[in-house]
């Protein structure tokens, strides 16, 4: 006879520092292993090639994985300047070559803050994306280029430099920068880098993408898969930490446990316009909660069971 099966690992998050080769979809699954938990998911894509930070959600708190989507990401990389890509980066078939090695610093950085602020950027071919029901990256693995149409994302920095270390690797005619990118969640990186080659009369694409943050989640927080346990798991409270925050005191907390809506002075003094992370007298997140047209205001997503459980919090 076997056993009684395994109780659900933890709710939270882990914050992971991505090696390069790994897919998300690979991240999650060993996370999965590690921290015996079933339930798991991940916040925002990285590409098997690139490294940084990858938030992955766990149990119930894989209810939370869109809030945290949603926040700001920086990112470093290095754009070379004098080749294209079918995926705009070094993973990519080179599909032809410029002489861009006059290219300086000032013109770069002129190029890259016309891409800075409000722009509509065409998603690259290589991407999850669909059009009519397929996946841009399986359209392209057949040979395929389809028009896709512009996404209004935020660049909020774009900062180039010289490359710290011997470049190595460059062919006729390239050269590469530097770059940190502060951007709105689903902005493209390869695609700011395809971009301005275009801009600068060539091509470019990008090579040694890393992400350095996530909302305040930084890459110092994160763990590699290698050095990753349970003590390395967030609360949910913590998950959402980049959220205003609202105290109303348990019996408000209970109403939407069970999903009702309350009064918006019920949640106390918190700013902004929401959503909010609701948090009990024990420090457990109830609820996300955002603005009712009729002026009360109810959950979104309910984490903490009518009730009440043990805490758990770091």
């Amino acid at each position: 006879m076997s056993g009684a099966a395994a109780p659900p690992g933890p709710d939270g998050i882990v914050v992971v520092d991505k090696e390069a080769g790994w897919t998300s979809h690979d991240v999650v699954a060993r996370c999965r292993k590690i921290l015996s938990q079933r339930k798991a998911g991940h916040a925002g894509t990285l590409d098997p090639g690139a490294t940084g930070v990858l938030l992955v959600g766990l149990g119930r708190a894989t209810r939370l994985l869109r809030y945290l989507t949603a926040l700001e990401k920086t990112y470093r990389a290095e754009v070379v300047f004098g080749s294209t890509t079918r995926s705009d980066d070094d993973a990519g078939e080179v599909v032809a070559r410029y002489d861009m090695a006059s290219l300086s610093l000032d013109e770069v950085q002129a190029a890259a803050d016309k891409l800075t602020g409000p722009i509509d950027q065409i998603p690259p071919m290589v991407s999850a994306i669909k059009i009519a029901g397929e996946r841009l990256h399986k359209l392209s693995r057949q040979g395929r280029v389809v028009d896709r149409a512009a996404r209004r994302v935020t660049v909020h920095s774009f900062v180039v430099g010289l490359c710290q270390a011997p470049a190595g690797d460059l062919g006729a005619g390239e050269q590469a920068f530097a770059v940190e990118v502060r951007c709105s969640s689903g902005t493209y990186v390869r695609a700011l880098a395809r971009d301005l080659g275009t801009m600068l009369g060539g091509g470019a694409h990008l090579r040694n993408l890393r992400r350095t943050r996530i909302g305040s989640f930084d890459a110092r927080d994160a763990a590699t898969l290698a050095v990753l346990s349970q003590d390395r798991i967030l609360s949910p409270a913590l998950a959402m930490r980049d959220y205003p925050r609202a105290l109303p005191g348990d019996a408000v907390c209970e109403e939407l446990a069970h999903g009702r809506y309350v009064a918006r002075t019920s949640l106390g003094p918190v700013a902004g316009d929401g959503p909010w992370a609701v948090v009990d007298d024990a420090g457990r997140l109830v609820a996300m909660c955002s603005p009712r047209p009729d002026g009360h205001v109810g959950p979104d997503v309910v984490v903490a069971p009518a009730g009440g459980h043990p805490r758990h919090d770091r």
